[in-house]
């Protein structure tokens, strides 16, 4: 039986791609589901998948990093499989055939070079946020009152007026005035 595997990393992006390389590749069951690929945990219908395996059924995949994100845990889904006396097919990589060693070795090494853009990946965002910090930009979410509208909290908590009765004069929440004492 041929067990179809399809991930994107978000609700904004689309499985039909790899939902159609799988249906091309007459899969009999596909597992699909929206994971970030930052974590090799959280990936539900990718245990699922494997769980279902028996002996002689495929894993199929239409791309390989869709499944993975590091070396180790490339290897450890190849053994997974390997150990229900399954193998893996990956679409975008035909030319792997992974019931040879060489194919697992070529496929490890697929692995890596994943979790190395991963990485990259992360150095950059993080370089940019570091740049962007420099430069003034703040994140989260914009503040719910104004500086003028925070100091004129703070000026009636310190005429006595409770947290309650201010937030209610300025439409948020007694904790957003609470937290400006």
């Amino acid at each position: 039986m041929l067990i179809g595997y399809a991930r994107v990393s978000s609700q904004g992006q689309s499985l039909d791609r790899q939902i159609g390389a799988l249906n091309t590749a007459k899969a009999d069951k596909i597992f699909r589901e929206v994971a970030s690929g930052r974590t090799v945990k959280g990936r539900p219908q990718l245990e699922r998948a494997i769980d279902v395996l028996g002996a002689g059924d495929i894993l199929v995949i239409a791309e390989w990093d869709r499944a993975t994100r590091s070396m180790m845990d490339g290897i450890n889904i190849i053994q997974r499989v390997a150990d229900r006396s399954a193998t893996v097919k990956v679409l975008d990589k035909p030319w792997l055939d992974l019931t040879t060693p060489m194919g697992k070795g070529i496929l490890a090494f697929l692995s890596a070079l994943a979790e190395d853009e991963r990485e990259r990946i992360t150095r950059r965002a993080n370089e940019g946020r570091q740049i962007a910090i420099a430069n003034g930009t703040r994140f989260g979410r914009k503040p719910k009152l104004t500086e003028h509208q925070r100091q004129l909290a703070r000026d009636r908590m310190a005429n006595g007026d409770t947290c309650r009765a201010i937030a209610l004069d300025l439409g948020v929440a007694h904790t957003t005035i609470s937290r400006l004492r």
